[in-house]
């Protein structure tokens, strides 16, 4: 038994998450799809190129070389953490439970910020769908509720089948994305194949480096592996695999289909072009090189692409409820999986029923669905979680500084110091260019930045009172235990 594992209460034998019900293509499945790769290269990727000029893609090759070095630490405790929680159990594990339930909560709120928000861009991508193909224009509310409606129920239903249908949308998203690089370079692009993205004097620049917060938002979700351990086959295993082929399949895709769309329209007239088309670029782009049906089939795609990382979201966010459920943070009734399904379903009923609300408030303010509902309520979930992986990079060095047998090798250990450095690194970066983010005036980044902080603040008050006036509950905080029988 790990030094991390005990004996589920006996109570709860035969309340638990469904076990050995995905491997390591359903969980890489699952974490690529929270970054839904056809939305953040067509929504998203134009700006990278317009602010960081053609050495954009080596934006993406850095986040990646960044995560893949927390990765490394990461990874390295997950044969000690036989728990489901992820960010939680890991720094309860090295740093305490008051940091630890702080923890917890900010990465409670902050996949909420990334999942909710999102519902905005899938209402403004879907309205643009329907009004290209069938002329229709659909309230964005409308289109968004049937979007939380169709998330629960794919969520109610286990995460088999919620895996399946993500393997599937994301095999259909990529391959599509691939056509049109394929397509781009097999005509020459516009100016004939060049490689001076990748060389040093347009790799390295002020604009690249500006854009980082932009490429670090595209991997987001990919952490969120470990949440699945406990329904996973083989987990030792299954588990570091699907993280270390998330990352590196991210991190190359990414790079190359900028890459790609930067000859297409060529070293020189790339960034004027990414101005005038902004988020039609990708668009434009595979009607010229691939044909105008192409087109048709992108509007579709970024579509599912966009549900396929709100039902990945709602899964990790349901998990995370789960698990804090269950060492009696959360109510006990959010502890409770499906009798048939296995899957936390009351903790789906609660974050379907809060998306809603926001949806319904947002509405009801005439918020614009991509400005305030996605960028704004979207940029506090992002510094929340390359802080929370920056945290776990402490974690893992406290941990591994204090437990040297479990550092296998002997560079896990200035790894995970080199991971920490360069990820509140990143926070720094984000902080500082966060308007490139946001577009929005100084008041606002300034309130934006500061929710995760005091979020965060907000938990290790909490714990602290927890540990006064209810120490029974402080105590099971991490408790690690299977919560499966």
């Amino acid at each position: 038994m790990s030094d991390l594992e005990t004996r589920p209460p006996a109570a709860d034998a035969g309340n638990g998450l469904k076990r050995n019900a995905i491997g390591t293509g359903g969980i890489a499945f699952l974490v690529i799809s929270a970054a839904a790769p056809l939305t953040v290269m067509a929504g998203v990727a134009p700006v990278a190129i317009g602010v960081g000029g053609i050495g954009a893609p080596m934006g993406y090759v850095i986040a990646g070389a960044v995560l893949l070095v927390f990765a490394v630490s990461f990874m390295a405790l997950t044969k000690h953490v036989k728990a489901a929680g992820g960010f939680y159990t890991y720094i309860t594990l090295a740093m305490g439970k008051t940091v630890g339930l702080a923890s917890a909560i900010l990465a409670i709120v902050s996949y909420n910020c990334l999942q909710i928000g999102v519902y905005g861009l899938f209402a403004v991508q879907t309205q643009a769908m329907l009004l290209a193909l069938f002329g229709m224009d659909v309230p964005w509310p409308a289109v968004a509720l049937v979007a939380i409606a169709a998330v629960w129920f794919l969520g109610y239903r286990g995460i088999d089948v919620g895996a399946k249908v993500l393997g599937v949308l994301l095999i259909a998203e990529t391959a599509f994305l691939a056509i049109m690089g394929v397509g781009i370079l097999a005509r020459g692009g516009a100016e004939g194949i060049s490689f001076t993205s990748f060389s040093p004097e347009h790799a390295f620049t002020p604009g690249v480096l500006a854009i980082l917060a932009i490429c670090f938002a595209a991997f987001m979700g990919f952490e969120s592996t470990v949440l699945y351990r406990r329904e996973a086959r083989n987990p030792d295993k299954s588990v570091p695999r699907a993280t270390y082929i998330a990352v590196g399949f991210m991190s190359v895709f990414y790079a190359f289909m900028v890459w790609t769309v930067i000859q297409a329209h060529g070293d020189g007239n790339v960034v004027a072009a990414a101005g005038e088309l902004a988020d039609g670029m990708f668009f434009a782009t595979i009607n010229q090189y691939v044909g105008p049906w192409a087109e048709v089939v992108m509007y579709v795609l970024i579509v599912t692409s966009v549900y396929a990382s709100q039902l990945a979201f709602h899964n990790a966010i349901n998990r995370y409820v789960y698990m804090l459920a269950k060492d009696g943070v959360l109510p006990a009734f959010l502890g409770r999986t499906h009798p048939k399904y296995k899957s936390p379903h009351r903790a789906g009923q609660i974050q379907t029923i809060l998306a809603a609300v926001v949806i319904i408030m947002c509405a009801i303010a005439g918020a614009d669905p991509y400005k305030q509902l996605l960028i704004w309520v979207n940029t506090p979930g992002i510094v929340g979680i390359v802080a929370l992986q920056g945290l776990v990079s402490v974690a893992a060095f406290i941990y591994l500084r204090r437990n040297r047998a479990a550092a296998t090798n002997r560079f896990l250990i200035p790894l995970s110091v080199a991971s920490a450095i360069l990820l509140f690194g990143v926070v720094a970066l984000i902080a500082i260019n966060i308007e490139l983010l946001t577009f929005a005036d100084a008041l606002t980044n300034t309130i934006l930045l500061l929710v995760a902080p005091l979020v965060f603040l907000a938990g290790l008050l909490i714990a602290r009172r927890l540990r006064t006036t209810r120490p029974d509950v402080f105590a099971r905080i991490g408790s690690f235990e299977t919560h499966d029988s």
